[in-house]
């Protein structure tokens, strides 16, 4: 096969094949172009010898400058030596004077590991390379993706604030009845011991028909920023309903130390409560009732044991708080 030839000045080839390299007859790199001083840069590629920086893959067995040549025209396989150890395509011709190869190379297939390795760019390609088009097509490809995961989180967190709006009270910022219930039913299931503090504002109704609807609001709130102040951040504090609040303490059964809280919060609920000109006084009734994981106990008994002791406060002239009993 005859050797193919080409004449053009430097400029122009590094313009037409930014990825080419001027090897001289002995093996030596005399010039390598913009893109692949850009993979070796600081000198490593010009004055070294070829085979030293590359390794021929195909046509195997080839190892000196005279039977590279022998292969003028035909396509090479080839990758560096040292890491990264890029892979190559190319292709070699003879320098119109002959003394000279030109060796031409692209990425090929490894072309995104390069564009991630090298931190390459369109203008590091010919313009006529279809490697440019692949780029435009690997940012629009990256730029959707961009969007998607933008999109997902997005979605994500409007996810997670309807969720988290479904299982809060508007009004009072605590957890409602349907959290409350979803919580109980989990501790009971995974037979978490927890205390169980129901507890209703005494005398709201006198502050709602007296003085309105926003004197009842702000008690409502004043009352829920007097439980969290008393309680730790891992009790579920729930309204429940109208003036009615559910405290679930998880680890926390004994009777005492419930019976404690539970009076302190009656204390701190009765300190009067200014609204305008006047003033807002009430008071609470607690009930309350453990549950030790025992199999067998339903979220809706405790609720229900919770309610009587409750009631046995109301009944008993208000202000108290009462464990459950079977006697009462």
């Amino acid at each position: 096969m005859g050797a193919l030839s080409i004449s053009l000045t430097h400029d122009a080839r590094d313009i037409l094949l930014p990825m080419h390299l001027r090897v001289s007859g002995t093996g030596e790199i005399l010039h390598a172009g913009p893109t692949l001083r850009k993979l070796r840069p600081e000198g490593q590629l010009i004055g070294r010898q070829f085979f030293d920086v590359f390794d021929l893959r195909r046509p195997r067995g080839v190892v000196t400058m005279d039977g590279l040549r022998q292969h003028s025209g035909l396509r090479l396989s080839l990758q560096f030596r040292d890491g990264p150890d890029t892979a190559f395509k190319g292709v070699l011709v003879a320098d119109a004077s002959a003394s000279e190869l030109i060796v031409n190379l692209s990425f090929g297939i490894s072309i995104v590991d390069a564009i991630r390795d090298y931190d390459l760019h369109s203008a590091d390609f010919a313009p006529t390379d279809l490697t440019v088009e692949m780029l435009y097509l690997i940012e629009a490809k990256s730029a959707i993706l961009e969007e998607w995961r933008r999109l997902n989180v997005r979605l994500q967190s409007a996810k997670i604030a309807a969720e988290e709006q479904a299982f809060t009270d508007t009004l009072t910022g605590l957890k409602n009845r349907r959290a409350m219930d979803h919580i109980l039913g989990r501790y009971v299931d995974a037979g978490v011991p927890f205390g169980l503090i129901q507890l209703d504002l005494d005398y709201f109704k006198q502050v709602n028909d007296k003085l309105g609807h926003a004197a009842g609001d702000l008690v409502l709130q004043k009352a829920a920023e007097v439980m969290l102040r008393s309680t730790r951040d891992k009790d579920t504090l729930a309204r429940a309903g109208g003036d009615e609040f559910v405290l679930i303490l998880p680890e926390t059964v004994e009777a005492g130390h419930l019976v404690d809280l539970g009076s302190r919060l009656i204390e701190r609920l009765e300190v009067p409560i200014p609204f305008g000109d006047d003033i807002c006084r009430i008071s609470g009734s607690a009930g309350i009732t453990v549950s030790l994981g025992v199999p067998g106990v339903s979220a809706f008994d405790l609720l229900g044991q919770a309610d009587k002791a409750l009631y046995a406060s109301k009944n008993t002239g208000r202000g108290r708080v009462t464990v459950f009993s079977d006697t009462i």
